[in-house]
Formats: structure tokens, sequence, C-alpha cells
């Protein structure tokens, strides 16, 4: 900003005299125009230059850095899935369009970002898969439900695990081969009764929750392979821990 100097700073003041002087000798001679110095308002050059060379390194910083996947951030957002755990015969539409979330009999988180795969009708008639979903950068990263008619009450869980295993040869493999399985039976707020399985094999981890309601047995799994089950353990466990039945929550 410029340096502003009043006019009268600039002028010696004039002395006064009794003698007589005539009116054109009191105008002072015209002043010598003085050099002022003035401050630029401008930064230097360099300092601009330093400034505008930081602003595109950081830039440079931000658009080369890969960005975790979902799975991998411990602050990942999730959506919540409504599961119909629709028979076969009505699976893929039929019955008009209900919304899901009203028709749902169980819920699960899944992080943004992961891919559904649909479930075929001789899937869901064998197995009784109802839903599944996997990390599209590292597929054998999934979570799925699978349910089975007719079902009151909970057997022990010795026997239903050993059940499960029996219509799922990977989980049958994945118990075969582990280093240790693990089961606790818990309750939820409303003292609806869930059995709890975490399996440690060789080549992968797996974590099963399974409870009996509105007749049926649900089965709700989180696999993943054990390089990657070590990096994303905590999303993972969140996506066992966010299964429900509805009516439960």
């Amino acid at each position: 900003m410029a340096t502003i100097f009043s006019p009268s700073a600039l002028l010696s003041p004039s002395s006064s005299s009794s003698s007589t002087v005539s009116p054109k000798s009191l105008t002072p001679p015209p002043s010598k125009p003085q050099n002022l110095p003035i401050q630029s308002s401008k930064p230097p050059l360099t300092n601009l230059t330093t400034t505008l060379t930081a602003v595109a390194a950081a830039a440079a910083i931000i658009t080369t850095s890969s960005l975790p996947s979902l799975a991998d951030s411990p602050s990942a957002a999730y959506k919540i899935y409504y599961g119909t755990a629709a028979s076969a015969a009505n699976y893929g539409g039929y019955g008009g369009n209900s919304n899901k979330q009203d028709s749902a009999e169980y819920i699960y988180d899944v992080p943004d970002g992961w891919k559904e795969r649909l479930v075929s009708k001789v899937e869901k008639g064998t197995n009784g898969t109802d839903s599944e979903f996997y990390n599209p950068k590292k597929k054998a990263e999934k979570e799925y439900l699978t349910f089975l008619s007719g079902f009151r009450q909970l057997a022990p869980r010795e026997v239903v695990l050993n059940n499960l295993a029996l219509s799922d040869v990977g989980l049958l493999d994945l118990i075969g081969s582990a280093d240790s399985v693990t089961s606790e039976e818990t309750k939820d707020e409303k003292g609806q009764v869930y059995y709890v399985y975490e399996i440690d094999g060789v080549g992968a981890h797996s974590l099963i929750s399974v409870t009996c309601t509105n007749n049926k047995l649900y089965a709700h799994f989180v696999n993943a392979p054990t390089p990657d089950w070590r990096r994303d353990e905590e999303t993972l466990r969140h996506l066992h821990q966010s299964f429900k039945t509805v009516g439960s929550f």
C-alpha cells in the first residue's frame, strides 16, 4: 500500500513579518517535486514462485495417491440390505412390486462399493442361498445369507454347524482344515438367541451367525482369505455383527 504524506509535512512553515510586502511576494515559489517512496503491494516474485510450486506439489500428491478400497478403510460407509427370504417359487420379482424394506425378514450391512451376486433359483432351492455380496477388488471376500424353512428352534450348536457344512462344501473343507473353531450363544436386547461361530482356517477365516425365527433358520456368513482377513478384520467383524432378523431390532 502506498505511503501517503500530508502536503503540510512536505512544506516548511512560512515566517511572518511586520514589514510591508506586496501581494505577489506572498506567493511562495513553486516547490520542486519530490520523489516519494512507494511500497509495492505485490510479493516478491521469488515468494510467489515458491507458493505456486508448493500448491502444484500438493495437487500432484493428491492425484497420484491410490485410494484404499472400502473394505480397507476403518471408516468405510455402509448401506443396509433388506432380505426377504423368498422361496424359490416366488424368487425373481414374482408377487408384485412390494417394498423390500416392508417385506424384509432380515437385514445386514454392506460396504459401499461391494457388488451383489444374483442368486439363481437353483441355488435358492438347493442350499437356501438368499443373498450374496462381494468385494470386487477381492472377490473371495464376501458375505451371504442362507435360510431353511420348517425350523421352530435351534438345535445344539455343534449339530447346527455340522448341518450347515453338509450343504456347503467350502464350509466343510474349511472346518476340516481349521486351526480352531469356536462357538458361543448370545442374545439380543429382545431375548432372541444367536449362535456365533468363528473358524480360523489355514487359508481362510469365517464368521457365522445363526438364529431361528418365523419358522425359519437363518445363517449369515462373512468369509475372507487369511491375508484379507488380517487386513480388513475390523470391517468384516462389523458386517458379521450387523446381521439381525426383523423384529429383533
